[in-house]
């Protein structure tokens, strides 16, 4: 099974592990930062080379799925200055052979990009449920816009516009975000299952990793203060540091989901700078 080091620090971006497995154009790696599709947000691309240093060979990594354990789907690497797209001249490498030193180097705008979304969801779905009692049912991130469904009859532009100031005070309060481990059953017993929503995951998982985004005042430790946090969900996606890390979120619209729900869309105001 491949260590999931993005789970205990997911601000690495560069990291050394050994092929496990090699199946056609996807392997296994003993240990991995390279995020896969899950919880709503898309799996992380890059690159991976040998770590030998002794030839150039490396490949990007294109999707990234767990199933059993976390798959690598590679390609062969771009030529420099193409933007990604085509591959090099002559032979492309065979994909790394089970017991090969690679090291790996996740797309860092691409990642930053999502733990910035995904923590805006976590803070757009506390407020939701704090101010409208509006229960998040799915989500669903990019690297440039994300939406959020919710338990709620009709969101009017009064709404609209109420959450997004509510959402860029959020940011501005720069309030720490924090991960741990806990055991699942001392969490069932501990935390409000309506925030944490530990029903919605499989029970195969004993152990939880939880999300928490600091009350106002509380310092990068999340100390400082004895108020509840804002926020602390089960989740396994990466975040920033603090919501100041965030910038300006700007709500682009909703609609009607079906009976009860409604879809709320938002993006980062960096991401709609020049957009037509």
């Amino acid at each position: 099974m491949t260590e999931e080091l993005y789970l205990a620090d997911d601000t690495v971006m560069t990291f050394e592990a050994t092929v496990e497995r090699a199946l056609d154009d996807r392997v296994v790696l003993d240990r991995t930062h390279f995020y896969p599709t899950g919880g709503g947000q898309p799996h992380d691309t890059g690159t991976l080379r040998l770590a030998d240093g002794e030839r150039d060979d490396r490949w990007r990594v294109v999707d990234v799925r767990k199933k059993d354990t976390i798959y690598h789907t590679l390609a062969p690497a771009a030529e420099a200055g193409d933007g990604g797209g085509a591959a090099t001249g002559g032979d492309a490498p065979s994909p790394p052979e089970p017991g090969t030193a690679v090291v790996g180097e996740v797309d860092a705008a691409r990642r930053a990009a999502h733990s910035k979304y995904h923590t805006a969801q976590h803070l757009l779905s506390a407020l939701l449920l704090n101010e409208f009692d509006a229960q998040t049912t799915g989500n669903q991130l990019y690297d440039d816009h994300a939406h959020l469904d919710a338990a709620y009859d009709r969101f009017d532009d009064a709404d609209l516009d109420r959450i997004e100031a509510r959402l860029n005070d959020l940011v501005a309060d720069e309030r720490p975000v924090t991960s741990y481990a806990m055991d699942r059953a001392e969490a069932e017993a501990t935390l409000d299952s309506e925030r944490t929503r530990i029903d919605l995951l499989p029970d195969s998982i004993e152990e939880l990793r939880i999300v928490e985004i600091g009350a106002a005042g509380a310092d990068d430790a999340g100390l400082g203060t004895d108020a509840d946090p804002y926020d602390r969900t089960a989740c396994a996606g990466t975040h920033v540091g603090n919501t100041g890390e965030i910038g300006e979120v700007v709500v682009t619209g909703r609609e009607t989901k079906g009976a009860d729900e409604e879809r709320v869309r938002f993006a980062l105001a960096e991401h709609l700078d020049g957009a037509e």
